[in-house]
Parts: structure tokens; C-alpha cells; sequence
């Protein structure tokens, strides 16, 4: 079993107002995040999102600020966050955020018409952040959006659901008898990894892609694949002096 779910089947459960909560360092910043934890996800991101030609990696603060500066750091794309706050820069964009929990308006800067971008965000639950933040990026500032991932989805119907976005998750799940359950270890979306295929979906089209065309030959062609001595990205738990040298090479595909 992965870092990730075990740390959510390890999660505390609160309630609120008649609702049951999973309190987890990834969504909510308790308890304590450990380092291999986050490598592992960010990881898991750099696998399965589509990185080609990204420009800007965009998250809305604040919970997806932590996974976003630790992608940006391992693939070099810069970073964009979404405030709550108001600057009056200019190109300054507004957005309305609407969520089960709360409402409020947000700010967009730094981003451009044109732009390529990956939206990241922490968990996926009502999906009125990432609607309102898609919309906003794909409508008034005219971007492209190459992909959108989050770590964590709860399973069910969201604001997304009946609308042409496509998210990524890592891993989804809901809460049951007071209990965190994984509906899905792999979450939604396909995406690539060492020595083969996530759950064999691998669309053809992504061979279009030469950065990872080069990365799953290199994969294939190891005579060493899965070595825990060689395989420069073997597994999940990697080191951090292993994950920093060759995460840019796993992004550009020149490994």
C-alpha cells in the first residue's frame, strides 16, 4: 500500500453539523505532512499529468499551494497562485468561488491569453473552486488549459460532472462509518509510469508526445527496470537528492 492511502485510511474524522470530515495534511495542513509523503504525490503528479509545453502550473490558495511549489521545483514551470485577495494589478481577472462551505471571489494575475497551463488543486469535492477557476481561465483570460489534476477526489457527483472539463485524480474516496474508504487507489484519468501502464490506459494519441515516447522507451528498454538500485525513479518513496536530480529529465522525457 502506497503513502497516500494509507495515510488517508489513517485519517482523523470529524463532524460537522451532521457531516462526517477526513482531516488529512494534504487537504486541510494537520496533522503533520511528511516529506515522503508529499515526494510520493508529486511524483505521482509529474506521472500523470500532461506536462508538454506547460507554461505555467496555476493553483488557488491556499491548500493547493504546498503540492504546487514542490511540482514547480521539480519540473522548473513556474507557478501561479490564486488569491483571495485583491491587488488591482494589471490583467488582474475576478472569480466567483462557490463552494458547498463557502463563497467568495478570487484574483487572477500572471496569466496570460494563450498561456499553457496545468491547473493543481488538493481535493476535488463539490468542484465549485475548480469549475469557477477553469471558467475563468478558459473564458475571460483565454488560456489553455493542458490538464487538470487533483490529489484527492470524493467520490459523487460534482459541479464538474456534466461539463466538458476533464480532472485527474490520484486517488478517490469517501467517508463511511466514520471511516475513510478508497473507492478508487488509482483515481480518475490515465497516466503514465516506470515499467509499463497505469491501470493499462495509455490513449494512443499520447504517442503524438515524442517527451514521452522517450520516456516509456527508456522504461521499456532497461535491462535494470525496477531495480531499487538503478531505476532512477523507481517506486514512489525516492529519495530527495534522487528526485531532485531526475524529475526535469521524467517531465522533458530525456531520461
Amino acid at each position: 500500500m502506497d503513502q497516500l492511502s494509507r495515510s488517508l485510511l489513517e485519517a482523523p474524522i470529524i463532524e460537522k453539523d451532521d457531516y462526517h470530515y477526513f482531516v488529512h495534511p494534504i487537504s486541510d495542513g494537520v496533522p503533520m505532512l511528511e516529506p515522503e509523503l508529499l515526494r510520493e504525490i508529486v511524483i505521482k503528479i509529474i506521472r500523470k499529468a500532461e506536462l508538454e509545453n506547460v507554461d505555467k502550473i496555476v493553483t488557488p490558495a491556499a491548500m493547493g499551494i504546498h503540492i504546487s511549489t514542490a511540482v514547480s521545483l521539480m519540473t522548473d514551470i513556474p507557478l501561479v497562485v490564486i488569491r483571495k485577495r485583491e491587488y488591482g494589478l494589471e490583467g488582474e481577472v475576478p472569480l466567483f468561488q462557490e463552494t458547498g462551505y463557502s463563497e467568495s471571489e478570487m484574483y487572477i494575475n500572471d496569466v496570460e491569453t494563450g498561456d499553457r497551463v496545468l491547473v493543481l488543486d488538493d481535493v476535488l469535492s463539490t468542484g465549485g473552486t475548480m469549475k469557477a477557476v477553469l471558467d475563468a481561465l478558459t473564458g475571460d483570460v483565454g488560456a489553455d488549459v493542458a490538464d487538470v489534476v487533483a490529489v484527492i477526489k470524493k467520490a459523487g457527483k460534482n459541479e464538474l460532472s456534466d461539463t466538458s472539463y476533464d480532472v485527474k485524480t490520484l486517488i478517490n474516496v469517501t467517508v463511511a462509518n466514520k471511516e475513510v474508504v478508497i473507492t478508487d487507489a488509482h483515481g480518475d484519468g490515465w497516466g503514465l509510469r516506470l515499467c509499463g501502464l497505469s491501470r493499462g490506459r495509455y490513449p494512443a494519441e499520447v504517442s503524438h508526445y515524442s517527451s514521452y515516447a522517450r520516456f516509456i522507451s527508456h522504461c521499456e528498454n532497461a535491462s535494470d527496470c525496477g531495480s531499487t538500485s538503478s531505476s532512477p525513479m523507481n517506486g514512489d518513496n525516492i529519495s530527495p537528492a534522487i528526485s531532485i536530480e531526475n524529475s526535469r529529465s521524467l517531465a522533458t522525457g530525456s531520461i
